[in-house]
């Protein structure tokens, strides 16, 4: 394996969570990210080194990612089968639920906002970076990274109105 094929290996983990976060769903992720590598993998020859891997795997992911949103939006909705787990025991019941609440946070964001929490906040992309993976100008990271945040703090002290956390304005 070449030392190229090696850093793309590492970055798989970061990879999944991100495309968790961004799909919502397991499975839908795993295929995110299978399409990812399926993508990447032919083209590592187009990567340059001394660049950052990371950034260059989240924009084909992140444009994976839009084009199945944009797919599904011109398809008829279809249910999604809900998967049903039985709660064990937990030693860290209070942590369990504040993560879940922070889940719950994140797809509640509206889809720019959350993208750039999770660049950001998350898996710790600078904004230009960031900026770079989604391709919007740094003012725009920044200013939806605020609002991601501030929307995300009120979710998190129980503030559960409005959609996206927006407010109505008379």
């Amino acid at each position: 394996m070449s030392a190229s094929a090696d850093l793309l290996v590492v970055q798989i983990p970061r990879l999944r969570r991100y495309a968790r976060a961004l799909a919502g769903d397991a499975v839908r992720a795993d295929d995110l990210v299978q399409d990812c590598l399926a993508r990447a993998l032919p083209r590592l020859d187009q990567w340059q080194a001394g660049t950052d891997m990371r950034a260059w795997l989240f924009t084909i992911l992140h444009n994976l990612f839009v084009n199945e949103c944009r797919r599904q939006a011109r398809q008829p909705d279809i249910a999604a089968l809900v998967e049903s787990a039985v709660p064990g025991p937990y030693d860290h019941a209070e942590a369990d639920v504040r993560l879940s609440e922070l889940q719950n946070g994140l797809q509640r964001l509206p889809p720019e906002q959350r993208e750039v929490v999770l660049l950001v906040s998350i898996e710790g992309l600078s904004y230009r970076q960031g900026a770079r993976v989604l391709g919007i100008p740094v003012g725009t990271v920044m200013s939806r990274l605020h609002r991601g945040r501030q929307a995300l703090q009120r979710w998190m002290n129980g503030e559960r109105g409005g959609a996206h956390g927006l407010r109505s304005v008379k």
